[in-house]
């Protein structure tokens, strides 16, 4: 009985043990002001108050007749350059699945928003280390550590089920 009990609690621990890795947060930039260049929002300041890490997803609440999202180089984001974009958002309500380590630039492409501030820097950091990640320009040169956060949760979420079978008496 006593076994039994604490394979009960071993398996509560991994659990949320396994839950923890799969959380992902969604963040709407500007908060309620969305993306706009009506000087409402601070983009560097609301990008720096946040605490982004791999699988969490932005999205860009816009009028798309006046706006659009344009993910750039970090020399686009600084010269405010959309004509060579890394991605193109137009339909007003675009999400972003950050999907690596590293910095991600997002500029409007409509002529002088960019230059009004309707720009983000967006810096992706790793949950378990207190330690800022080596900038990365090249959005397109690692694999994707989504998908390693994907197996680790779908490997967690299996053993868990192979591990109620063994508690339940199906596996004797």
């Amino acid at each position: 009985m006593a076994f039994d009990k604490s394979m009960v609690i071993f398996f509560l621990i991994f659990m949320a043990f396994c839950r923890g890795v799969s959380m992902a947060a969604v963040y709407q930039v500007g908060d309620s002001a969305g993306w706009t260049s009506m000087g409402q929002v601070d983009y560097q300041e609301w990008a720096a108050s946040k605490n982004l890490h791999v699988g969490d997803t932005l999205v860009f609440n816009y009028n798309s007749q006046f706006h659009n999202v344009k993910q750039v180089t970090q020399q686009g984001l600084q010269s405010c350059n959309a004509t060579s974009p890394i991605a193109t958002y137009t339909n007003g309500y675009d999400t972003v699945t950050l999907e690596k380590l590293g910095h991600f630039y997002f500029i409007c492409g409509y002529p002088g928003h960019c230059q009004a501030g309707q720009q983000i820097d967006i810096l992706v950091s790793s949950p378990t280390s207190s330690l800022s990640p080596s900038p990365s320009t090249d959005q397109t040169a690692e694999p994707s550590a989504a998908s390693s956060l994907y197996f680790s949760y779908n490997l967690c979420w299996t053993l868990g089920v192979l591990l109620a079978f063994c508690l339940s008496g199906f596996a004797y």
